[in-house]
């Protein structure tokens, strides 16, 4: 936009990249970096013995170029300890310099018009940069490093990207990433360019930011600047933002909004914007660059008579009048919009125009949806435009929740905006262009998230994101040909690091699916020592894979219903089952091993890299481990004291314990790192959702308020202290049931014993339920039935393990009971062992009364299908590919499984998919299941459970929490034996993570029962 009036103005050159400049490596493949810590033949001393090659830029230059120079002159002391000197415009005589300039600045066009430096290969591209080892560049100069861009932010962009090769984490203010030492810096010949970024647009959205940031921005950064006016998101806290963005090669930022207005909090917002040169733009609920707390801090209430209607409507020249209704107030509204165009035609900031209109608060239109309405808003923004003489601007119209039926009903908007589709806040794309569309000159864009306020709870504590899901939609979107801008809400940001670099870098340009572990490799040699960035980067990646089975906020709720039935939440039960498939203890475990892997790898780290690895990894990581722990005690305890056990208390205290562990890991987070330049940040509620007594009818999804003021009752369901009787008592508790003994009026039963079972031992608990330890004794009927521990003493419980001894077991089903005593009483305990006479050889078994499969396990492939790794919850997934391809009949593409089954009859197939909404022009999306040579039967996901309406019901928030769509056909198997289960492709888009064969005998479950015995 501006620079200097003495910058000379050349015209531009050919536009095509020259063969003489190196293609960038694909993102996050293995690369040589072209700078090195030892010289090398033709290399350029950054520095070397001591002394720094000192840094050049005409101050003609873009002033972000200028800007830019102070910080790469930071970084090469960070690295080294040697501080370069800045120049303007004078290059002294025998150095050998480091110049930094745009194509059209005096000091590059010297070396253009020389025919030293051939910029035909960056000049007229968009953010283009080139990094080139020049020998004898000018007068008494031997040798010097260029750096130069097309644009301002590709100089911006291949200055940061020197300080990234030297070791400089783009995080290292964020995040406290120490810089990689070394005694000396060399540049090696040839022509390096990170290339032209394949989204024009791309930035994020600072949302949700209380009470994490805002609170730690008040600390950090001041109080307000009038009284008033909120404090801490300042021009000093954005030039911090606007920073990490260029090194991260992002462009464009929406601000935060809940009770902010970027362009009044601080008057020196947009200059800062515009010092750094970044692209400003406003939310989808924000038209015209103004926020809408602009219109709530302004508005001035009319005068109406007795009807209502405006008789004389209030005024102020900086806000609102009255409401915030385009049928009834729009004089003034339009007035607003008006003064928002006309400030930043004044201001000269670079800046993206959001168009359209939603309700104040987030909400949909208080004066319906009628498309008449829609193109009235539409046609007055755009003439305001006209009017102010800014047609030229960029603008954008984002079909965010409701605005999307507007594009479904046929509204389109001009050919020269952007509109931007979006998704459903839980990462899965709402709407993606009809192929069949003809091109828009505006394109389109992508509004996605990686934290969120709303149905069916808000998420924003720490990163939830599954690299594997957010790569399958940044590909879908991509190949879907939306490219003209992506932006994300990351919340905090902070909590988002590596979500956000990653989608950043792949906007920049895309990551092909193998190259993701190289991509996480980088992502963390970039930010720790390289001997343990390999171990790093599984911890984060298994992390990523452990958080997305659920939302930690929605730890403490089980939804339930399905498809044809009511859906209906309990936020008094965990959605991980205690008793099935030992469910809830699985998943603490996996949480327990990650923690105790990372800690690990802390000890293991200078003590340098302790505050940035504990904010990159080890507390979002310890925290998470630690939440679960406390969920499983939590929920145990209430059911300890539904049966009367002894340990209840136990249990009691440990959630306490647990809860101080949560907020012992806040404190020093909030008072000890970094010494304590985080005040305040880790201070979102987490644990007390969904507790209406306290919270108002609110509490089911919105946050808690008291998480951070270490109250123990506040954790929701309330833990329940029992006192039991002084003398002895047997009780009896089996796997898979929630029920105890003698109490219960139903057999105590054991799940059924299988050779073929993924579980091979059952546990029997005996447990007391008074104050008085009591001897016990357990008896097998038959002698391939035993126990681990078969007496013993009971203080409070014992758990033993059931085993059968398989080479001594009958063939067929038998019923060994099992007799438990103590305390003067007895309990039967029924094993049934099926041990059956057909021995299959191939495939997966049936066992339990079911058949678990994972979607990547097939016997065969048929077509094109693409395995995407870890995106399910407990596995792989397969997609059918191309990921555009149109929709089929099921005759061709398809994946196979060899199963075996002893059960005859009906029997249900359910499939585990992605919770994907319709992205086309279509009645949904769809795939088929048959089993050996029967028709294929089709099968609606979203039509079937009734989320084809993505405008949040219930069905989709059960979809969108679970992280799974379950959909379910029925068949009949007319013969025990081997068969082969097919899942036919005929919607893209669709990901299969799992199928289950229900034979009868399926318990209900979270992730769906353990894999079944495969047969090779």
């Amino acid at each position: 936009m501006r620079r200097s009036a003495a910058l000379i103005v050349v015209p531009l050159l050919a536009a095509a990249i020259t063969p003489a400049v190196a293609e960038p490596a694909t993102a996050g493949a293995a690369e040589e970096s072209y700078v090195v810590t030892a010289p090398r033949p033709g290399s350029f001393p950054l520095v070397a013995k001591g002394r720094a090659a000192p840094i050049v830029v005409s101050e003609a230059d873009y002033p972000g170029v200028v800007r830019v120079v102070g910080d790469l002159r930071d970084d090469v002391a960070r690295v080294t300890g040697v501080r370069p000197a800045t120049v303007l415009d004078d290059v002294p005589r025998g150095s050998e310099p480091v110049l930094v300039g745009t194509v059209g600045s005096p000091l590059i066009d010297r070396l253009v018009q020389r025919g030293k430096l051939d910029v035909s290969g960056i000049a007229g591209k968009w953010e283009t940069s080139l990094q080139q080892v020049v020998r004898d560049p000018l007068p008494g100069v031997r040798q010097a490093l260029v750096i130069a861009g097309s644009d301002q932010r590709g100089t911006i962009y291949g200055a940061y990207d020197v300080s990234r090769r030297i070791g400089v984490s783009p995080w290292y203010w964020w995040d406290d990433v120490p810089a990689k030492h070394a005694d000396e810096l060399y540049v090696l010949p040839g022509r390096h360019s990170q290339g032209t970024p394949a989204v024009k647009y791309r930035g994020f959205f600072i949302n949700d930011e209380n009470p994490a940031l805002d609170r730690w921005a008040r600390t950090q950064f001041g109080e307000g600047l009038a009284p008033g006016y909120p404090g801490g998101l300042n021009s000093k806290f954005f030039s911090r933002v606007f920073e990490v963005m260029l090194r991260l090669k992002a462009n464009y930022l929406w601000p935060a909004v809940w009770g902010r207005a970027f362009a009044e909090d601080d008057p020196a917002n947009h200059a800062t914007a515009s010092l750094y040169g970044v692209v400003m733009g406003t939310s989808h609920e924000a038209p015209m660059m103004r926020g809408i707390e602009e219109w709530n801090r302004h508005a001035v209430p009319a005068v109406r008579d007795a009807q209502g209607n405006i008789v004389t409507p209030g005024h102020d020249p900086y806000g609102g009048t009255g409401e915030w209704s385009f049928r009834r107030n729009a004089d003034a509204i339009k007035a607003y919009w008006t003064d928002g165009i006309e400030r930043m035609k004044q201001e000269d900031f670079e800046g993206v125009v959001t168009l359209g209109m939603r309700g104040n608060g987030d909400v949909g239109l208080p004066d319906g949806d009628g498309i008449e309405l829609m193109q009235e808003i539409l046609g007055s923004e755009r003439q305001i435009l006209a009017d102010k003489g800014m047609t030229d601007v960029p603008q954008v119209w984002t079909l965010y929740k409701e605005v999307q039926r507007y594009w479904d009903k046929g509204l389109r908007a001009p050919d020269d905006v952007t509109v931007v589709f979006t998704d459903d806040n839980w990462g899965n794309m709402r709407k993606l262009p009809d192929p069949q569309l003809p091109p828009r000159s505006g394109g389109y864009g992508m509004y996605y998230h990686f934290d969120y306020v709303g149905g069916g709870r808000n998420y924003k504590w720490v990163d939830t994101i599954n690299m594997a899901n957010t790569w399958e939609q940044l590909n879908a979107a991509k190949s879907y040909g939306v490219d003209k801008l992506w932006v994300v809400n990351v919340g905090d940001m902070k909590n988002e690091e590596l979500p956000l670099q990653f989608f950043l870098d792949y906007a920049w340009k895309p990551i092909p699916l193998r190259d993701v572990p190289k991509w996480e490799k980088r992502y963390a040699a970039e930010n720790f020592p390289g001997p343990l960035s390999g171990e790093i980067a599984e911890v984060l990646h298994e992390y990523g894979v452990l958080q997305a089975r659920r939302k930690p906020e929605l730890l403490n709720r089980r939804i339930t219903g399905g498809p044809g039935t009511t859906v209906t939440y309990d936020d008094q039960m965990t959605p991980y089952y205690l008793e099935n498939y030992r469910e809830m203890d699985r998943v603490t475990a996996d949480w327990q091993q990650l923690a105790a892997r990372s800690e690990r790898v802390a000890r293991g780290l200078p003590r340098s890299y302790q505050d940035a690895y504990f904010q990159l990894v080890g507390y979002a990581t310890a925290a998470t481990a630690n939440l679960y722990s406390l969920r499983r005690a939590e929920f145990t305890n209430i059911l300890y004291a539904r049966q009367g056990r002894a340990a209840t208390n136990d249990l009691a205290d440990e959630t306490d314990a647990r809860f101080a562990d949560d907020q012992a890991l806040n404190d020093y987070y909030n008072t000890g790192l970094a010494g304590g330049k985080w005040k305040n940040f880790q201070s979102q509620p987490k644990i007390g959702y969904g507790d209406v007594a306290r919270y108002g009818p609110n509490a089911p999804w919105q946050q808690p308020e008291l998480n951070n003021q270490a109250l123990p009752d506040e954790v929701f369901p309330a833990v329940q202290r029992i006192q039991v009787p002084e003398a002895a008592e047997l009780g009896v508790a089996v796997d898979g049931s929630d029920q105890w003994w003698p109490a219960a009026t139903t057999p105590a039963v054991l799940p059924t014993f299988s050779p073929y079972q993924s579980q091979p031992r059952q546990y029997v608990e005996v447990f007391n339920r008074g104050a008085t330890a009591f001897d016990y004794r357990i008896t097998s009927a038959k002698p391939y039935v035993s126990v681990s521990r078969s007496r013993g003493t009971v203080d409070k419980q014992v758990r033993v393990e059931v085993s059968v001894d398989w080479k001594h077991a009958p063939r067929g089903t038998t019923r060994v009971p099992l007799t438990i005593t103590g305390a003067g009483r007895s309990v039967a305990v029924e094993a049934v062992v099926d041990n059956p006479a057909h021995r299959p050889k191939h495939g997966f078994v049936e066992a339990n009364g079911y058949v678990s499969i994972p979607a990547d396990a097939t016997s065969r492939v048929v077509g094109d299908w693409q395995r995407i790794p870890d995106i399910g919850r407990d596995g792989d997934g397969m997609e059918p590919s191309p990921v555009t391809a149109p929709r089929r009949e099921p005759t061709g593409p398809r994946l196979e499984y060899t199963v075996n089954v002893y059960t005859t009859g009906p029997v249900t197939v359910w499939v585990y998919v992605s919770p994907r909404n319709n992205v086309h022009p279509t009645d949904g999306l769809t795939y088929a299941v048959s089993l050996d040579g029967q028709a294929p039967r089709k099968v609606n996901v979203t039509t079937a459970t009734g989320a084809d309406d993505t405008a949040m019901n219930r069905q989709w928030e059960r979809n969108t929490s679970d992280n799974v769509n379950r959909t379910a056909t029925t068949h009949v198997i007319d013969r025990p034996g081997e068969h082969v289960l097919k899942v036919w492709a005929v919607d893209p888009t669709v990901i299969v993570q799992k199928i289950v064969i229900d034979t009868g005998g399926l318990a209900p479950s979270y992730l769906g029962p353990p894999s079944s015995t495969r047969l090779r």
